[in-house]
């Protein structure tokens, strides 16, 4: 926190990402009384297919800029114009430009209705769905509602937890609990323990914003507080921001510059406690299976909270087109990876061109 914080005073430039924002097209609407905010590139490729892509917590619409260009512009990154989606980024209810909740009520169920309605008012018939993390649980629960013009789904952290597997793994959640269940294979196995891990040593920052989300006043009062309460996210990206930032050496795409956008956008927008309050709405099991019933494509990268096995992947999404184990990346996929990341969004999507 003190190379951060030395780094974030000293050497960080703000206005650069203000440049990379502003040269975006933004836009505001108003679904269900409350501003909504969103980013809306269009490809310049004929028969572009519509894509909204939803980010997560402790992300923003930063977390989705260096994926822009590949995903609208394919041939200018070695890929083809078959491939090019029309691109919707929204910031979710309480998180960066769009407005703060001050009444309850918008759970994930509520802002995958939303955006639905967005497309529909952009005149979209037909489109798909991707996120990860909170985006992968509202991009679910779009699949699992089916809109009309909802052609499938990609998620890059799938909900795809058989029930006892959940009840094992939720009931861990202090370290003592129900036993793991039996007959799992190896791939199931190692997600247990993966997902064992995150619910017994690395959940804590999700318990309280689930059950006291108003008392994290210090992210409103300390840009420092912020900041460590943004980064200390799960064990593998932790110490990919930590490398970047005490060695000076960024993984791939994670770079100081790039996580302090995302922090500094929360700092200026004063979203620390209204985003937290996601959790706190949500009653679904984050990793559950949702039923999902249209279309659906899973990247699995391998540093994310967890690596979904194709067993369970397989009985959690009855029409999976696409499964796919790459080989780096972890849970800010989009982020890190940018271009293995698009990549695997063209991929998912091919069939339903």
């Amino acid at each position: 926190m003190q190379a951060l914080a030395h780094y974030w005073a000293s050497h960080y430039d703000w206005r650069k990402c203000e440049a990379k924002l502003n040269a975006l097209p933004q836009f505001m609407t108003e679904i269900d009384g409350l501003d909504i905010h969103f980013i809306h590139v269009k490809s310049p490729h004929e028969h572009a297919l519509p894509l909204i892509i939803t980010h997560g917590w402790p992300g923003s619409i930063v977390e989705m800029l260096n994926v822009v260009g590949p995903l609208t512009d394919p041939p200018a990154y070695g890929g083809s114009a078959e491939d090019a989606f029309d691109l919707v980024i929204p910031s979710m209810p309480g998180y960066g430009f769009s407005g703060k909740p001050t009444e309850t009520g918008w759970d994930p169920d509520h802002v995958a209705r939303a955006w639905a309605e967005l497309m529909k008012r952009l005149g979209y018939t037909h489109y798909v769905a991707q996120g990860g993390d909170w985006g992968a649980i509202i991009t679910d629960l779009m699949g699992a509602q089916a809109p009309q013009g909802l052609l499938g789904i990609h998620s890059n952290m799938p909900g795809t937890l058989p029930p006892d597997v959940s009840k094992a793994i939720a009931s861990n959640v202090l370290g003592a609990g129900d036993p793991r269940p039996s007959g799992l294979s190896a791939d199931e196995s190692r997600a247990y323990e993966q997902l064992s891990f995150f619910f017994t040593k690395g959940i804590g920052y999700g318990i309280e914003m689930g059950l006291h989300p108003q008392t994290l006043y210090g992210l409103a009062d300390s840009p420092i507080a912020l900041a460590a309460w943004m980064i200390d996210h799960d064990a593998k990206s932790y110490e990919d921001i930590s490398q970047a930032f005490v060695d000076g050496r960024p993984v791939d795409g994670l770079t100081r510059d790039e996580l302090l956008d995302n922090i500094t956008l929360t700092w200026l927008t004063n979203t620390g406690v209204s985003s937290a309050r996601l959790y706190w709405e949500n009653k679904l099991g984050f990793f559950d299976i949702k039923g999902v019933s249209v279309p659906a494509a899973v990247s699995v990268f391998p540093r994310e909270i967890y690596q979904a096995p194709r067993s369970w992947t397989e009985r959690a999404y009855d029409n999976l087109i696409y499964y796919n184990e790459v080989d780096k990346g972890n849970h800010f996929a989009a982020w890190q990876e940018p271009e293995l990341f698009a990549t695997e969004v063209r991929a998912g999507f091919r069939a339903l061109r």
